[in-house]
């Protein structure tokens, strides 16, 4: 006989209370919740995006089949962990796309999908789903039909009280700041002109979000961190020629996500999280334009921040 779902369990417990209860809460039951699992939209997308890319075919669509799967595996993982019950009927999109630009549509769509749950979800989940979003983000640098660019400067740069877990990981995330807009100034010279728009455009990125940083710390009440001087010696000495540069600008840039992909992690203040999402987002897309640039296969890192 199969054993019995932990649903199962807990409907059984609650139906053994005697009548006399009434209303009253059953001990041990208080804290599941029987509604659909927020997930469960972005996994069936992640799955019929699988499917749509592996059917398109090609190069590009096959590392975005590659990519959408990794999600879906995760999510599927999550949703199942807590074992909630799933509707019958779903809104899952078709599992077949007319070509790369409406590929690219179904990516854009569910990066801002995830993006919006983001604020919703318990911290655990709040990173999963952020970096889902930057993964969608990232595979849209493989091709231009897929809406390829880079995003736009931070938003909003505001939170309330943060707690010392959340004041950590902030001060974590200005450290990869700090060392990505070093590394950033310290390639140019390595780097030949056809470099000059993206060095220029994430310099300024990382500049923005190591102010956003110091400006979220200290209306924390805390002081923000200075730079590490021995990050710039170890990043100086491997900087010798065109592809050392470029290995180290991917290191910053997957430094950096997996650093905001940590603010998810331990806050749930939502304007840090908003933060947080951009910046992951922003890490993620610029480190698959430079890995396609160093020819790294793949290209893609399915969730970013997480490994």
């Amino acid at each position: 006989m199969t054993p019995p779902n932990r649903r199962a369990v807990l409907r059984a417990a609650a139906l053994a209370v005697p009548a006399a209860v009434g209303l009253g809460t059953v001990a041990g039951c208080t804290d599941y919740d029987d509604s659909p699992d927020p997930l469960l939209p972005l996994l069936d997308a992640a799955e019929a995006d699988a499917r749509a890319a592996r059917d398109l075919g090609g190069s590009e669509a096959e590392q975005v089949a590659t990519v959408r799967s990794a999600h879906a595996r995760a999510l599927r993982r999550e949703v199942d962990r807590l074992n909630r019950p799933r509707p019958t009927a779903t809104s899952a999109p078709p599992a077949t796309v007319a070509g790369a630009e409406a590929l690219g549509q179904r990516l854009g769509d569910a990066r801002a999908q995830a993006a919006r749950l983001v604020p919703e979800l318990p911290t655990h989940r709040a990173g999963l789903v952020g970096a889902v979003a930057a993964g969608c983000a990232a595979a849209q640098q493989l091709d231009d039909a897929f809406g390829k660019g880079q995003p736009e400067p931070l938003r909003r740069v505001s939170a309330g009280p943060l707690d010392d877990p959340a004041v950590e990981a902030l001060q974590q995330a200005l450290a990869a700041e700090h060392a990505a807009e070093w590394v950033y100034t310290t390639v140019t010279a390595f780097l030949p002109g056809s470099y000059d728009n993206g060095l220029t455009e994430g310099g300024e990125a990382h500049r923005d979000r190591r102010l956003a940083c110091e400006t979220l710390l200290r209306r924390a009440g805390a002081t923000p961190r200075d730079a590490e001087v021995a990050y710039r010696s170890r990043a100086a000495d491997t900087v010798s020629d065109q592809d050392s540069a470029t290995r180290l600008v991917i290191t910053a840039e997957t430094d950096a996500a997996r650093a905001w992909h940590g603010v998810l992690e331990r806050t749930d203040v939502t304007g840090l999280r908003d933060v947080a999402t951009q910046a992951l987002v922003g890490s993620a897309t610029r480190c698959t334009s430079w890995r396609l640039d160093a020819g790294e296969n793949p290209a893609v890192v399915p969730l970013p921040g997480r490994g």
